[in-house]
């Protein structure tokens, strides 16, 4: 039962998040809009910033369990862009408040596990030194990080897909290169 409730809790917040911004929604709304008092409410959440954080957590947690392996750079940033997507106009309400260093904290974890996973299918059984693997994963996750908080500043422009595109092309053979460079004899 205590799920269900944090599930309606989360699942008011989102509908308010979508019609409003952040700094206009109170504990008092999200009650109202799910049926509850303010006792069960504080019961699930110390406050509204700890109720982002639970499903900005959650939304990052789905993306690592729904990619457990991922073969091309651009299916890195689709993992958050189709998350992100879904929840366009609430992402950019959290985005435009005073509560973005969450988002952005669990945007890191997702861009270092999409780049992680990826990197473990390029190496394809191929050895490099642990500092030079570490150099490509913080370079590729700052890359994913970088491009992913330019399309939020932007409005989450729908062009986004055509620009991973290119940039695909453009990089072809680049990661595969750096490995190339860094491979232990």
């Amino acid at each position: 039962m205590a799920n269900f409730t944090k599930k309606a809790i989360e699942a008011s917040f989102l509908k308010l998040l979508t019609e409003r911004p952040l700094s206009q929604i109170t504990v008092k709304d999200i009650v109202a809009d799910c049926g509850i008092n303010r006792n069960t409410f504080y019961y699930h959440f110390e406050d509204i910033p700890k109720l982002i954080e639970d499903m900005v957590e959650e939304d990052a947690e789905a993306i690592i369990r729904a990619y457990p392996t991922i073969e091309k750079f651009e299916d890195c940033l689709g993992a958050v862009l189709d998350t992100a997507l879904s929840k366009k106009r609430a992402v950019l309400h959290i985005y435009h408040s005073a509560s973005r260093d969450i988002y952005e904290l669990y945007l890191w974890k997702v861009c270092d596990h999409v780049i992680d996973v990826y990197l473990a299918t390029a190496l394809n059984g191929r050895r490099i030194k642990d500092e030079d693997l570490c150099v490509i994963q913080k370079y590729l996750s700052s890359l994913a990080f970088g491009i992913i908080s330019n399309w939020l500043k932007d409005g989450m422009p729908d062009n986004i897909r055509a620009v991973f595109a290119r940039l695909s092309e453009i990089k072809k053979g680049m990661i595969q290169e750096m490995i190339s460079r860094c491979e232990e004899q």
